[in-house]
């Protein structure tokens, strides 16, 4: 049932792919990745070209079904790092609040959000972090999971609240306001 996961995969121009000791190794003009290759899976590279191949066959029916989900996993995966070393990643958050921003200083990532003292975030290897006019953060990385879940960790550090739509959100990401208390109709 896995269809995409047969369909080999193209390599773009400026990426090296080669195999060594089960694993692929991604090269581009961003820098180098590593993915290791699941069991029960083959992956050869002919010319322009990646292809995941499963190595248990249809009788074994519960091990092939696990076996394929895997095929297609292991095909996005080498997509997501030939982008990965040919362009790169990017997420962009926006801080939202009176007297809320945020700094880079060093390896670590500051980000004054409405709390007594600063938040600071540590920078892992890999990702990049850009802040522009104190309120538009930008992460950038090689590495897709290590780029989303450092921006999901800034995100987290304040999550936008429904009342004021205060806190640091994704860009483009839509807030649904709530309607506060009201005064009126107060019985004395």
């Amino acid at each position: 049932m896995a269809r995409l996961g047969k369909k080999p995969v193209e390599i773009q121009e400026g990426v090296k792919v080669s195999q060594k000791d089960g694993k692929l190794v991604f090269e581009g003009s961003r820098g180098r990745l590593e993915q290791e290759i699941f069991p029960n899976l083959e992956v050869s590279v002919e010319g322009s070209r990646v292809a995941v191949k499963n190595l248990i066959s249809s009788e074994d029916r519960k091990l092939y079904r696990k076996t394929e989900a895997l095929q297609g996993l292991l095909r996005r995966l080498i997509l997501n790092r030939i982008k990965g070393v040919k362009e790169g990643f990017e997420k962009i958050l926006e801080i939202h609040g009176v007297g809320y921003k945020g700094e880079v200083k060093g390896k670590k990532l500051i980000l004054s959000i409405g709390f007594s003292i600063p938040v600071e975030i540590d920078i892992p290897q890999g990702v990049e972090v850009e802040i522009v006019k104190n309120t538009i953060v930008f992460v950038r990385g090689i590495d897709k999971q290590l780029t989303g879940n450092y921006a999901a960790v800034i995100r987290a550090a304040c999550p936008p609240e429904p009342y004021k739509g205060k806190g640091i959100r994704y860009r483009g990401e839509y807030v649904r306001h709530k309607a506060g208390k009201t005064g009126a109709g107060a019985v004395q």
